[in-house]
């Protein structure tokens, strides 16, 4: 049994493509070509040339020894918050515009949460001299300013969205209007592994980077090549997409995924869609979704913006129904507890989604000899407004 996609673009029962008529046959061109263009020798050679000298991997595996020795394990951070642009969204934005240029399209779109998948694509489109527009919900164009001005400052447009909840769903369904609108000239950017086949295995196969730097990394540091635990936080799921990737079949590595518990799933405020979600139809793709009994969208909620979406990828809501992936739901507190703990005993300020992998730690039980590889998925800089004013709600006598 493989947990990778069938030739269906399918995660046992999940993923598949459910789209508008109008955009039939623009996806069915990107099925049909995403594959020969991302595999061939040119492509590959662009990619990782850009990985290298724009985005400066491959980003350091590194040992964790305060946070090791608190937790009994030895705990290795992946860090990709010190890639340009400071996330793991650049790593997926430069393989699609690459792929968008090859394939002709003159004009890209993106959706975003936390902004920096917008920054990452914003960014990319500054540098191949294409025009950009960045969708992104109106609550999250307040509490993620800096960004905002960020992707600006790039170019790009960022158009606030004043529908629903005014998060990420919502930045992603005036997205696919906007699609629907100019399928012919327009590429959409999707940062995460969601939306309609091929989106969920092209950026899975992009953000791949990351288990394949993790493999040589400990072949080099521990004289074997995968860990005995791998940990990421799961929104629509890119990050950890790319973390798990060339370790979906190996049965020796345990996957845990913490998702976005709010203010707790017996409560309306929580985006653990995994936990509380039943299998709906969202953004294309057969997935578990926060939903009514008549199928109608229940707003997400979230203290972080990248992970306050109803839904998850399909990759991982097969790994979660296989029982491949242990799936934790983390609560604001506790990712913001996570957070300072990080800050204060390695010197590293995390983003608020990859907090959420971090409060993990204190949920597991290792062996000594544990090797425990941990994604810090972007840094904390576009966060800081609401680490302040959390700041006198962290115990900091259990740091």
């Amino acid at each position: 049994m493989t947990y990778h996609i069938d030739e269906n673009g399918y995660y046992g029962e999940f993923g598949g493509s459910y789209i508008p008529e109008i955009l039939y046959k623009t996806v069915e061109d990107l099925k049909s070509q995403y594959r020969k263009i991302i595999e061939s020798e040119h492509f590959q050679q662009e990619y990782h040339s850009m990985l290298r000298d724009y985005v400066g991997r491959p980003s350091p595996l590194y040992h964790a020894r305060r946070l090791s020795e608190k937790y009994g394990c030895k705990l290795y951070l992946k860090r990709e918050d010190l890639n340009h642009t400071g996330a793991h969204k650049i790593n997926n934005a430069i393989g699609q515009i690459l792929l968008a240029k090859r394939m002709g399209k003159t004009r890209i779109i993106a959706e975003t949460g936390a902004g920096q998948h917008g920054v990452a694509t914003a960014t990319v489109c500054a540098l191949m001299n294409m025009p950009c527009r960045v969708y992104m919900g109106a609550l999250d164009v307040e509490r993620q300013h800096v960004n905002v001005e960020r992707m600006r400052m790039l170019g790009a447009e960022v158009y606030p969205v004043q529908s629903g909840n005014k998060t990420l769903k919502d930045a992603t369904n005036e997205a696919i209007r906007d699609w629907c609108c100019h399928p012919s000239d327009t590429f959409y950017i999707i940062g995460s592994t969601v939306g309609p086949h091929p989106y969920p295995d092209i950026v899975a196969r992009l953000q791949s980077v990351i288990s394949a730097e993790i493999k040589e990394q400990l072949m080099d540091k521990e004289g074997r090549n995968y860990p005995d635990y791998l940990i990421a936080c799961v929104g629509g799921g890119s990050n950890a997409a790319g973390t798990i990737y060339h370790y979906l079949d190996d049965e020796r590595v345990r996957l845990v995924l913490g998702e976005a518990g709010g203010l707790g799933t017996d409560s309306s405020q929580t985006a653990a869609s995994m936990q509380v979600g039943s299998t709906g139809i969202l953004h294309g793709s057969k997935i578990r979704v926060m939903q009514t009994e008549d199928g109608q969208i229940v707003e997400p909620y979230s203290i972080s913006a990248g992970l306050d979406y109803p839904g998850t990828g399909p990759i991982h809501c097969n790994l979660h129904a296989k029982g491949r992936a242990t799936v934790l739901s983390i609560n604001d507190s506790e990712a913001l507890q996570a957070a300072f703990e990080l800050t204060r005993l390695e010197g590293i300020i995390p983003a608020l989604e990859s907090s959420h992998a971090l409060a993990i730690l204190p949920k597991m039980k290792f062996k000594a000899d544990d090797v425990v590889v941990l994604t810090v998925s972007g840094r904390g800089d576009k966060d800081l407004d609401t680490y302040l004013n959390h700041k006198n709600d962290i115990n900091y006598a259990s740091i």
